[in-house]
């Protein structure tokens, strides 16, 4: 049962609107802890974390109250410079957030959250005494007194509540009408004694802590996580209810209403048109009319499409402003001087692809933070600067969408990358002599790929980066490595605009029809049995002096083979090139994608119709290709065996 009856909506919007403005506070918190000078930055930073308080108030969520009080009473100090900006305080205000983060995950389910760790709490006093900081001017507190802070109270006091709260100062806090009446200083309460936090400490043991852990203190744990097992990192599956709202501006909703209102009045003149021709009027300038209606119609409806896929766009600038926290607080574990500059922020995306794309880029980040970039000592010996930069970019390029991670760091050695493979058995020394880099470089995709040596030029480069590939792909997306010995590596990830509309091209097996993304597509040229070669016991054929194995599209879908193909797709993947040898085509098409979410046969994306009301299944070339293993392509004469002998032979 809800801690909230009554409240639900409130929760709610409380939880969409609170969210964003932990991860804006975040964001700009590593911003700050660059330009700790920047006072309008650390007054945007109070304001959210106030605002984050006054709603939690409305909800009579006291702990989460208490803690975004104390740590504004830090943030205070900040602002009135009675207090410098230092790593061990940021430690401190980080994982404070990191702990409203995880109270947010009690109010998603509904219940009221628990208190914060006595620990936080306690080096949340420390840091306002100024026991962590040597920028405090004023003298430390006795040992044996907790520094309590002076809070504004209305005479006379009321007494506090069993549980200890005094909700009068709780409720001048939320409200902010203490500001109307005279402060009284609330007297130090002594404790058991507690010398000051040994400033190694203050930031929760941070070098000790695992990358699991650091990425969950930025993201959140929620109350489903059990204590002590790493749990998935990034969105959560009790989340997805309330990620299904969205965020629309009111000039597309306009837009849709506008193109609306249009689409009436094409179909009122249709409809008159519809009813001069059934009354026998048929003349010229009925059938004219007509065709501009019908024209003006497809016109509308195309617009209309694309304002309302418009409509699930989203910048993914609400995707990267939890990555600074991340890296920062990772780079901190480590030991290294990192920054994450982001560009592209505004480029907008699919808001389902936002949610299904954290988890990869988190471990893109932190492979580029613990693998990529060097110790400090090793970039200076390379005459590098100490700080590196990671970059995360997103930009637009035709229907797609291009993401980058980059370092500047020590690159990818492709010779110790295939050496590695080969004593795992992942490929053969054969394979590893016709590989060429980029070829090397996606070796690290390969489950189970991993450098052993952490002082290797490429260690850890592959761990997990399976399962970074294989999220993209479901995305209908690709991933590329690019890197340089000592100059850094790049990701590049490429995305469609949308999952929703998805170019195709029609192709035919006799005269069964069949869609395959236009994404993949290079170009249609016909199969001539003289240009079809044998090379490994697989059918080729050479393309502008590349040599392509020849896949027929029966094979692939285990059909047999009834006649000869005579027409190749030639495709391209990150992977590889082919031929897709397909009996004819018919042309191309803009695919609204129907999934199938109770059957899934293998190999198959989903379903679209076609014009003429003909359901058509869209290919999944990745998983059919990967279904194929190494027996991917057939010999020559098992292509051409429907051919007549002479070509055959030929």
């Amino acid at each position: 049962m809800s801690d909230f009856g009554g409240m639900e909506d409130l929760l709610q919007d409380f939880l969409v609107e609170a969210g964003d403005l932990l991860s804006g506070v975040d964001n700009k918190l590593v911003d700050l802890e660059r330009t700790p000078n920047d006072k309008g930055l650390l007054n945007d930073i109070f304001r959210g974390f106030h605002t984050i308080k006054g709603g939690a108030g409305f909800l009579n969520a006291a702990e989460l109250v208490t803690l975004c009080h104390l740590t504004e009473n830090l943030f205070d100090k900040l602002r009135n410079g009675e207090l410098a900006i230092t790593p061990e305080v940021m430690d401190v205000i980080l994982s404070s957030t990191g702990s409203v983060r995880d109270m947010f995950g009690y109010l998603e389910q509904g219940v009221q959250p628990t208190a914060a760790d006595p620990y936080l709490i306690e080096s949340l006093r420390q840091a306002i005494a100024g026991n962590l900081s040597s920028g405090h001017a004023a003298p430390a507190p006795a040992p044996v007194v907790s520094a309590a802070p002076v809070v504004q109270k209305m005479a006379p006091a009321a007494p506090a509540s069993a549980d200890g709260l005094d909700w009068n100062v709780l409720f001048e806090s939320v409200t902010g009408s203490a500001s109307a009446v005279a402060p009284v200083a609330v007297a130090p309460v002594t404790i058991e004694a507690a010398p000051p936090l040994p400033m190694h400490q203050t930031n929760e043991d941070l070098a000790s802590k695992s990358p699991e852990q650091i990425i969950k203190a930025a993201v959140g744990r929620r109350v489903t996580d059990k204590p002590g097992a790493s749990g998935p990192i990034g969105r959560r599956e009790s989340e997805k209810q309330r990620d299904n709202s969205i965020r629309v501006d009111t000039s597309r909703l306009d837009q849709v209403l506008n193109l609306s209102g249009e689409i009436g009045l094409t179909k009122n003149r249709l409809n008159a048109l519809r009813s001069d021709i059934l009354n026998g009027r048929s003349d010229t300038e009925t059938l004219h009319a007509l065709d501009l209606a019908v024209s003006q119609l497809d016109l509308l409806v195309s617009d209309l499409q694309n304002a309302v896929m418009k409509t699930r766009m989203q910048p993914i600038g609400r995707l990267f402003q939890k990555y600074p926290r991340i890296a920062r607080d990772l780079a901190r574990n480590l030991g290294k001087d990192v920054e994450l500059v982001l560009s592209g922020e505004e480029t907008e995306i699919d808001k389902t692809m936002i949610e299904d794309l954290s988890d990869p880029i988190i471990h893109l980040i932190r492979n580029a933070v613990d693998h990529g970039v060097e110790e400090t000592q090793e970039r200076l010996a390379n005459g590098k600067p100490e700080k590196s930069n990671v970059r995360l970019e997103a930009r637009q390029e035709g229907d797609h969408i291009v993401i980058l991670v980059a370092d500047d760091g020590r690159g990818m050695n492709a010779e110790k990358l295939r050496a590695k493979a080969v004593q795992k058995g992942l490929i053969t020394d054969e394979e590893a002599n016709t590989m060429d880099e980029r070829q090397s470089f996606n070796l690290v995709f390969l489950p189970g790929f991993s450098m052993a040596s952490q002082v290797s030029d490429v260690s850890g480069r592959g761990v997990g980066m399976d399962v970074v590939k294989t999220n993209i792909q479901k995305l209908n997306g690709s991933i590329d490595i690019r890197s340089s010995l000592g100059k850094g590596t790049t990701f590049i990830i490429s995305l469609p605009l949308t999952l929703a509309i998805l170019p195709v091209l029609l192709v035919r097996l006799g005269d069964q029809p069949f869609a395959v993304p236009l994404s993949m597509v290079r170009e249609i040229l016909p199969i001539d049995p003289v240009e079809v070669q044998e090379v490994g016991g697989r059918a080729t054929m050479v393309v502008r002096g590349e040599v392509l194995p020849i896949m027929p599209l029966t094979t692939l879908l285990g059909w047999d083979a009834v006649q000869t193909p005579e027409y190749g797709v030639l495709m391209q993947s990150a992977d590889q090139s082919f031929i897709l040898a397909i009996d004819s085509f018919a042309g191309r098409e803009d695919a609204v994608i129907k999934s199938l979410d109770d059957f899934r046969p293998k190999g198959v994306a989903g379903v679209t119709t076609l014009s003429n009301g003909q359901i058509v299944l869209i290919l999944d070339m990745k998983e059919l290709l990967g279904a194929m293993g190494d027996t991917r392509g057939v010999s020559r004469r098992a292509l051409l065996a429907h051919m007549a002998a002479p070509a055959l032979a030929a």
